[in-house]
C-alpha cells in the first residue's frame, strides 16, 4: 500500500472548551484514503504485505451489511492486485441484489460475496467452517472480521507520531479494540488513552488486555447509544452541529459518538482545566449515505 499523507491534528475551537480551559485536537486519519480511511488502512498495511509474501491473490474477510472493513478490504485489494471475497452476516441481503451503498461500492470494486445466515456467522471461527470455505474457495489469505490481528495492532501504532507525545489525553472510538490496543503500545507512560466503545457490553476490555500489556488506559462504555451502529435523534443533533461549527464531518457508528463522550465529559469537568486531548478520527465516512436510508425509514433526522 502507498505510504500516506502526513496526518494533521486539527485544533478544535467551540466556546465550551475556552470556558473548561481545555484543547482538543482532531487526528485527521479520515483523509488518508476515500474508501481505505482511518484504522482501516492501518489494520490492511501490513495484513496486506504478508499476503504478498506469502504468495497470496486472494483475500477473504467477514463483514455486516454496511461494514467499512468489508469495503476497505474491497478497495485495497483492487489497487493492490488481490482478489476479494466478503463473507456477509445475512442471506436476506442477497435478494436484495447488495442495494446499499457500502455492498453496492465493494461489488463495483469486484468483491464477490458470500451471505451466510446469522447463526453461521456467529460461528464463522470454527474449524468446520474453515475448512468449507477453503473447500469453496481455494487457498486465500484470512482477514478478521474488523480487521483486528497481530498485523493491525503493528499498523495501528503507527498512528501516534513523536509529535503527539505532548497530549495528556489519546481518545478513539472502539469496536474490536485493536485500534485502542496500537495507541495504547505506542504512547508514553505520561498519556491516558481513553477508549469510547461503540458498542453494548463489556467484553472488550478482554479483548484488549490481550494485546497490550500497559495498564494507562480506560474503557468508556456510556456513549454507545444503545449498541454498534445503534443512533438515536441527539446523536445526529450532534454531528449536525459539530460539522456546522468545524466543517469536520463525524460517522455515527464510531467518531460521532466518541466526539459526543468527549465533549459530554469536558462539559462536566471530568477533564481537569489545561489537559490536552487528542481524538483520532477513524474514518468511517462512507456509511453515512447508507445510515441515512435507515434513519429516513425510521423518520429520524438525517445526517448532513
Amino acid at each position: 500500500m502507498n505510504t500516506p499523507p502526513k496526518i494533521q491534528n486539527q485544533q478544535i475551537d467551540l466556546p465550551l472548551l475556552r470556558e473548561k480551559g481545555v484543547s482538543l485536537f482532531l487526528k485527521r486519519e479520515d483523509l488518508i484514503h476515500p474508501l481505505i480511511s482511518g484504522n482501516k488502512y492501518r489494520k490492511l498495511k501490513y495484513n496486506l504485505q504478508a499476503a504478498h509474501d506469502l504468495g497470496h491473490d486472494t483475500l477473504l474477510t467477514f463483514g455486516g451489511a454496511y461494514s467499512n472493513h468489508i469495503l476497505a478490504t474491497a478497495s485495497a485489494g483492487k489497487e493492490n492486485g488481490f482478489k476479494t471475497i466478503g463473507v456477509i452476516r445475512g442471506e436476506e441481503l442477497k435478494a436484495q441484489d447488495y442495494r446499499n451503498p457500502t455492498l453496492e461500492k465493494a461489488h463495483e470494486l469486484g468483491m464477490h460475496f458470500y451471505f451466510v445466515d446469522r447463526k453461521t456467522f456467529r460461528d464463522k471461527e470454527k474449524e468446520s467452517f474453515m475448512a468449507h470455505l477453503q473447500q469453496k474457495f481455494g487457498a486465500f489469505y484470512l482477514l478478521p472480521e474488523g480487521g483486528t490481528n497481530d498485523l493491525a495492532i503493528q499498523g495501528c501504532q503507527e498512528i501516534l507520531v513523536e509529535e503527539d507525545k505532548r497530549f495528556d489525553f489519546i481518545c478513539c472510538s472502539v469496536g474490536t479494540g485493536g485500534t485502542m490496543a496500537g495507541l495504547i503500545n505506542a504512547s508514553k507512560a505520561h498519556q491516558t488513552i481513553l477508549g469510547f466503545s461503540a458498542l453494548k457490553g463489556s467484553f472488550l476490555k478482554e479483548a484488549i488486555t490481550s494485546f497490550t500489556h500497559n495498564k494507562n488506559w480506560r474503557l468508556r462504555n456510556d456513549y454507545h447509544f444503545g449498541g454498534y451502529a445503534k443512533c438515536n435523534a441527539e446523536l445526529i443533533e450532534f454531528i449536525n452541529d459539530f460539522k456546522n461549527k468545524t466543517d469536520i464531518p463525524l460517522d455515527p457508528v464510531y467518531t460521532g459518538k466518541m466526539l459526543f463522550g468527549i465533549i459530554d465529559s469536558i462539559k462536566n469537568d471530568r477533564f481537569a482545566p489545561e489537559s490536552k486531548i487528542l481524538a483520532i478520527h477513524t474514518g468511517g465516512l462512507q456509511g453515512i449515505k447508507g445510515m441515512n436510508l435507515v434513519l429516513k425509514n425510521k423518520n429520524l433526522p438525517t445526517i448532513l
